[in-house]
């Protein structure tokens, strides 16, 4: 007993008054946010707005879609020279095959995708940043019509650039893969052909960060400016779930506590750790209603995702041809983007992705004791098949609460707490000597 008082004790010392106002930073990783550039993104999105089209059909090879995928490869080798052989990059191709709606004929499709290689032969989680290179105007069948798509989404590749350049020269016990889709626009095409090979082949997808028009900070039809907030979408209930799963959910209560909302979570601590004024708003749907995102078909096949997204959009210059009209400019260029507010959400990225890629494995076998009543809560888990922890922390909150409100460290693997299992809700991660946190383990209830 007196053990058990000693680590929560330790736990509680952790979530004092003094600590909350601390904000402990690893060096590695926040050497890495400094390093984020908005003067490299503005370059980026200027850059791929010099195309006149992204159209995922467009097939001109001077300043069309083949154009703009040979731009963001040449970045990537550019960076890979830095990475000591560990950073590759391609084009990897394939078949859109027709779906009669916005793809009327079999069309060739690519994704161009720079392999950040682990340097733990034992680690075989896969973390990927993405955002989707085509772009569209009004008609999205359009292919030859001019389509800058600076936000929508050259917001998001230029941050999947950025991280790439910036964490190529620092190593990762896990692969990163910074990933530019083609065919969001016409149906989720890039994003669905990489989900069903990475499923089909066994990948160990650990999570998937997808950018989604990330760079403007100013509402149309509202007029908020306010660059200070990120958005992160994430589903409650897995598209993915099976009815076991389901029974499961429906008996613990976890309707709130799918892995890809722990990824949300992640990202808001963490980043909101390391990158200054910058609130990481949790926003607890898949996607905005009458769209959607790369992530989904990720979820589909079972994998961890999310989705980033600015807190205030500005319609005039989404899916808009680009002309004035009634005194309004509409079309996505590249001077109604915030650079400075892209820099802070790509740091959100990097610090998440970087933490994650160096965390242990999550812990396995998290279990939480329901076989009696009790006042006392008594949670157990198995140590990670990957990395080494020092040691856990076990997260608690208010059923009501959309974060995690306490930490509880231990060098054990189990912990029993002075809390009703009925009154809050529990999860479990791995910490690494130098502090990297993995995702968090909601609890199986063990029963026998």
């Amino acid at each position: 007993m007196c053990k058990i008082l000693f680590t929560l004790f330790l736990g509680l010392l952790s979530w004092g008054a003094s600590a909350q106002n601390a904000v402990i930073r690893n060096p590695k990783i926040e050497k890495l946010v400094f390093e984020v550039s908005s003067d490299s993104l503005k370059k980026y999105i200027y850059d791929l707005t010099s195309f006149h089209t992204r159209h995922t059909l467009s097939q001109d090879e001077k300043i069309g879609m083949p154009a703009a995928q040979r731009y963001v490869l040449s970045k990537f080798n550019t960076f890979a020279k830095t990475s000591n052989g560990r950073m590759s990059a391609a084009i990897e191709q394939f078949t859109i095959p027709s779906d009669g709606r916005r793809i009327t004929k079999d069309a060739p499709g690519a994704n161009v995708i720079a392999t950040l290689k682990g340097t733990n032969p034992a680690d075989d989680r896969i973390f990927i940043i993405s955002g989707h290179l085509d772009s569209r105007n009004k008609d999205v069948m359009d292919a030859e019509g001019g389509a800058p798509g600076a936000n929508d989404d050259g917001s998001g590749v230029a941050v999947v650039i950025e991280l790439a350049r910036v964490m190529a020269k620092m190593e990762f016990s896990a692969t990163v893969l910074f990933v530019a889709f083609t065919g969001e626009e016409q149906g989720l095409k890039g994003a669905t052909y990489l989900a069903d090979k990475a499923k089909a082949e066994g990948w160990n997808i650990a999570g998937i960060l997808n950018n989604d028009i990330v760079g403007n900070s100013k509402s149309s039809d509202t007029d908020i400016s306010d660059n200070t907030k990120v958005r992160v979408f994430s589903e409650t209930i897995p598209l993915a779930e099976d009815e076991r799963q389901a029974a499961n959910r429906r008996y613990i209560n976890a309707d709130n506590d799918s892995k890809s909302r722990q990824l949300a979570r992640y990202i808001k601590e963490v980043g909101e750790r390391y990158v200054d004024q910058m609130e990481v708003k949790l926003i607890y749907r898949s996607d905005r209603f009458l769209r959607g995102g790369d992530q989904t078909p990720f979820l589909r096949n079972g994998f961890t995702a999310i989705r980033m997204s600015e807190m205030n959009e500005n319609f005039y210059q989404q899916h808009e041809n680009v002309r004035v009209e009634n005194g309004i400019q509409y079309g996505d260029l590249p001077e109604f983007m915030d650079f400075e507010y892209l820099r802070k959400v790509s740091a959100v990225n990097l610090a998440a992705a970087a933490s994650l890629a160096n965390s242990a494995g999550m812990p396995e076998d998290v279990q939480i004791d329901v076989r009696g009543l009790s006042n006392k809560s008594i949670l157990l888990w198995k140590a990670p098949k990957i990395g080494k922890a020092k040691g856990y922390y076990v997260l608690m909150r208010e059923t009501s609460s959309p974060v995690w409100e306490k930490k509880f460290f231990t060098t054990e693997t189990t912990l029993t707490i002075p809390y009703s299992k009925d009154n809050y809700f529990f999860a479990v991660q791995s910490v690494t000597e130098s502090g990297e946190e993995s995702l968090a383990v909601f609890p199986s209830p063990m029963t026998r």
